[in-house]
């Protein structure tokens, strides 16, 4: 089993930044790629950005592509998600999760694992 748990959501303005950690508990981290979702109201969760495990390959969603910036610190068994400047649109649950794979995936059904989600909250 691996523990997920999300931090560093709240609510900002529009234009500004936050950065989102992911604290991994359980089994070897280096083992997992990780990801980043999220789930607004009333949508389907949605795939953010995905790093591999080993070489760490980077992959992302185009509507966060030059926004965001995913990264891992092994060490620390930590993922993170570093978002600037940030939109309305971009309000949501942001979830992270492990898969097992070598590399990240956009597949929701990909992932073994899933942390409890941090709200953000963009305000215009």
């Amino acid at each position: 089993q691996v523990q997920l748990v999300e931090s560093g959501g709240g609510l900002v303005q529009a234009g500004d930044s936050l950065r989102l950690s992911c604290a991994a508990s359980g089994r070897t981290f280096s083992n997992y790629a990780m990801g980043w979702f999220r789930q607004a109201p009333g949508k389907e969760r949605e795939f953010v950005a995905a790093i591999s495990r080993q070489y760490f390959s980077t992959y992302y969603a185009d509507s966060v592509k030059g926004r965001f910036t995913i990264s891992r610190d092994n060490a620390k068994n930590t993922v993170y998600l570093q978002m600037n400047i940030l939109k309305p649109e971009d309000t949501a649950v942001y979830y992270c999760a492990a898969t097992s794979g070598s590399a990240g995936t956009r597949y929701l059904n990909s992932y073994d694992y899933w942390g409890q989600g941090t709200q953000v909250t963009v305000s215009s």
